[in-house]
């Protein structure tokens, strides 16, 4: 099979679907794989590092999207790229279809058979290929919380571990699952006094067992939340239903309860965000106010810190993509339903519940999908 990986071209997208590790497995598979020029030069790996494992150069996008049977990338295919899927390809990559009808639309037009990251599973009921990043944007969330804080950035002007003499910040993490955890844990870390919300009451107990005193868990509920957003001066939005646009979890009138420079983090803005203010930024203009509270809502959070989340990205895809390649996307999901969780899309048909849920689309069986 032949491999092929593009240089990703979203604003400050820094991060490589393929590492030089990852091609050089490839080819001891007996795969080509076609690279395009600079495509990992944001995460570090230069173009001779590609050559050296045995990856072929392609001078243009174009030229990889002509001649791959299969494209691996990290974020969803744009407007441009999408016009270069074909039907017979496989697309392997980040999608977030939900909130993306547009997006939607071209890859059933494109007849394509897509599969995301995002959506596939493992046997824990886990989603080992969201993890990494989901860890990555947890740890980021407090860095660039604390940066939005800082008075010069429109925030409250608190320092999130205080000083002797002076209380540290109060942060609030909404959702106690990956995002969240590393998100308190690296609030906590900080010095900053925070409280974790979740449903999940064996997911409390986990949290208050491995953190202790580190930090507080409350049920999650419209009234604790009300309580909280009054004394909090960072919130992060880390609540994820898997393939399904976000839920708003802060209206805009709750708003008007939070301290004036208080800073919302919504990590979840690739399913569509959990604020109703919210809506997606990038790296170069992270930051926005409304109602005198400060929102951080970029879209590709890791693509801050490229080499690390490529690396991460890069241990948990390859598996999956070496079974892609080696039976071909049909024997690999008929052979492993986890991967089979992560079909989107083929040949026109839509295969993703929580997408077609979120547009009104009618929804192709998986399982279905794989005897078209």
């Amino acid at each position: 099979m032949r491999i092929g990986c593009p240089r990703e071209i979203k604003p400050q997208e820094y991060r490589v679907g393929l590492t030089p590790h990852a091609a050089r497995e490839a080819v001891a598979h007996g795969h080509e794989v076609l690279v395009e020029q600079g495509a990992g030069l944001g995460a570090g790996f230069a173009d001779a590092d590609y050559r050296a494992a045995g990856a072929m150069l392609a001078e243009t996008a174009e030229e990889v999207f002509a001649r791959a049977d299969l494209v691996v990338k990290v974020k969803e295919p744009q407007a441009g790229e999408r016009r270069l899927l074909r039907a017979g390809q496989v697309l392997f990559t980040y999608l977030h279809l939900a909130p993306d009808p547009d997006q939607t639309r071209d890859l059933l037009d494109s007849g394509v058979t897509a599969i995301a990251y995002e959506t596939v599973t493992d046997a824990g009921g886990g989603l080992p290929l969201l993890a990494p990043m989901s860890e990555v944007a947890g740890r980021l969330a407090p860095q660039v919380g604390a940066w939005a804080l800082q008075k010069a950035n429109g925030g409250r002007g608190v320092l999130m571990g205080g000083v002797p003499g002076v209380g540290p910040a109060e942060v609030v993490v909404i959702g106690g699952g990956v995002v969240g955890t590393h998100a308190a844990r690296i609030a906590a870390g900080m010095g900053a006094e925070v409280t974790v919300l979740d449903r999940s009451l064996a997911r409390l107990r986990y949290l208050d067992d491995a953190f202790g005193p580190l930090m507080r868990t409350r049920y999650s509920s419209g009234g604790a939340l009300g309580e909280l957003l009054e004394r909090a001066d960072m919130v992060v939005g880390a609540v994820l239903i898997p393939g399904a646009a976000a839920p708003k979890l802060v209206s805009r009138a709750d708003l008007a309860r939070m301290k004036p420079g208080a800073v919302l983090v919504d990590v979840a803005i690739d399913q569509g965000g959990c604020f109703e203010t919210s809506h997606a930024t990038t790296h170069q203009a992270p930051i926005y106010e409304v109602d005198g509270v400060v929102h951080y809502c970029v879209a590709n959070m890791p693509g801050a810190v490229p080499r690390s989340s490529t690396l991460a990205l890069g241990n948990a895809t390859m598996p999956f993509l070496l079974a892609l390649a080696d039976k071909g996307w049909r024997r690999a999901c008929e052979e492993d339903p986890h991967l089979l969780a992560g079909l989107n899309a083929h040949a026109g048909h839509l295969t993703c519940y929580g997408a077609g849920k979120a547009q009104g689309i009618d929804v192709l069986s998986p399982h279905l999908a794989l005897r078209l």
